[in-house]
């Protein structure tokens, strides 16, 4: 019932985006995903890797079947589009077939398994298909944004980023620096981070198949729960980003005609802030950074796996904080709070599962002040942080380590320790 009672919330969200996008004269996240039954999809790597995240379901027999299957329907959509002189270049060439197969699994569910064995293989469906739904939900917010926020706060967040130093200026000149090979290395972490989240699921996953079911808590919930809340901070704080409000812009989108400035990353900006217009294309997506918020899951998730998958974690982590930095789309300020966020939900799901105890609570109450404080101090304190960087700086830094602090103490009390091994009874020597 709560697994039924959670999709029908899903598909009226689902709903509800799709009429505000059409609203706009633009498909939804349902319409999007029927079109890539058919058509290009817009990322066949994350297709694929839902597909993987379904099949922890599968025993390894049907895994290799589902995968030949996916397989093999690309090869025939590749040769049907090659046969008809398909030459758009608009998506990827592949990830039809793992649709497919997702689909596929679905209608096997219902038509040919039945009591927990169809419930374990419509969770390992629907949890692929919420992936997917992430992605697409989370165009269709973005679009949302841009639509209905035509003023942004850009100028608030870049004077108060002056008590960090101005991150991104400095992480701009480094990646321009290590030329076209860093910058590559950088945009692949940033633009794969779903099929890194998928990997680390996947080791949470492992069991499944022999368990026949899933653990308590794994990393796609609190992806998806920092997906659906992220966007709502983005309605309540536009920002476009460095790039954008003091640059070029990128994505087609933005350019020095909308900007301040030409600065980012030469110039750091000193002006007195206040809202400025920006155009109806560009993402407001900038409070928090979620791509950080993401990383900071995908790290906290890794560390109970093996050496090379903790190695993995670090690396996107600190790989995604500099691109998000060195490529102009964040300011320090929101990756700051894209980690407070992470650890508030984090604590919060953690903290259901473990039941809401005293400590728990308060791990929730201190991460969320924290949050709202520091929107609250970016909005109407940025003068005062830029004029005194040596008190405001450190200050933020403190604020985020004390929820980081206070998460790692809340949830070292969670883990059940081992009960110590019961010692043999002395047994009377005989005579």
């Amino acid at each position: 019932m709560l697994w039924a009672a959670a999709g029908v919330a899903v598909l009226g969200f689902l709903i509800t985006l799709e009429i505000a996008a059409r609203h706009y004269g633009l498909p939804g996240p349902l319409t999007s995903q029927v079109q890539e039954v058919v058509f290009r999809p817009k990322s066949g790597p994350l297709l694929y890797a839902s597909m993987a995240l379904m099949m922890v379901v599968l025993t390894r027999r049907e895994r290799f079947i589902a995968a030949g299957a996916a397989i093999g329907i690309d090869v025939g959509f590749f040769l049907v589009r090659w046969a008809v002189g398909d030459e758009a270049t608009d998506g990827h060439p592949f990830g039809n077939g793992a649709l497919w197969v997702i689909l596929g699994c679905a209608v096997i569910a219902v038509t040919r398994r039945t009591g927990r064995e169809r419930a374990l293989l419509l969770k390992g469906v629907g949890l692929a298909l919420l992936l997917v739904a992430g992605r697409k939900t989370g165009d269709t917010w973005l679009l949302i944004t841009s639509k209905t926020r035509p003023t942004v706060l850009d100028q608030y967040v870049a004077t108060a980023d002056h008590a960090l130093g101005d991150p991104s200026w400095l992480a701009g000149r480094i990646v321009r620096a290590t030329g076209p090979i860093g910058a590559h290395v950088l945009d692949f972490v940033y633009i794969q981070l779903a099929v890194a989240a998928v990997v680390v699921t996947l080791y949470q996953l492992r069991h499944v198949a022999v368990e026949r079911r899933f653990p308590t808590h794994h990393l796609v919930r609190t992806f998806l729960a920092i997906g659906l809340l992220g966007p709502a901070i983005y309605m309540i704080f536009p920002v476009v980003g460095p790039v954008f409000a003091y640059g070029p812009g990128a994505f087609g989108t933005g350019g020095l005609h909308w900007a301040v400035a030409d600065l980012w990353p030469d110039t750091p900006p000193v002006n007195a802030p206040h809202p400025m217009s920006f155009d109806q294309l560009t993402p407001r997506n900038c409070m928090p950074s979620l791509h950080t918020a993401w990383a900071t899951a995908i790290f906290i998730h890794s560390r109970k796996g093996p050496r090379i998958l903790r190695f993995a974690g670090a690396f996107w982590l600190i790989a995604t904080l500099s691109a998000t930095l060195g490529f102009g789309y964040h300011y320090g300020a929101d990756l700051i709070a894209g980690v407070v966020f992470t650890l508030t939900i984090e604590g919060a799901l953690r903290a259901h599962d473990h039941g809401w105890d005293r400590s728990g609570i308060q791990l929730v109450a201190h991460g969320a002040t924290v949050f709202v404080a520091l929107l609250v101090s970016y909005r109407y304190l940025p003068t005062e942080m830029a004029d005194h960087p040596w008190v405001f700086g450190p200050l933020l830094i403190l604020a985020m380590l004390s929820v980081v602090h206070g998460y790692i103490r809340t949830t070292r009390l969670w883990v059940p320790k081992a009960a110590p091994a019961p010692r043999p009874e002395p047994q009377p020597e005989l005579v």
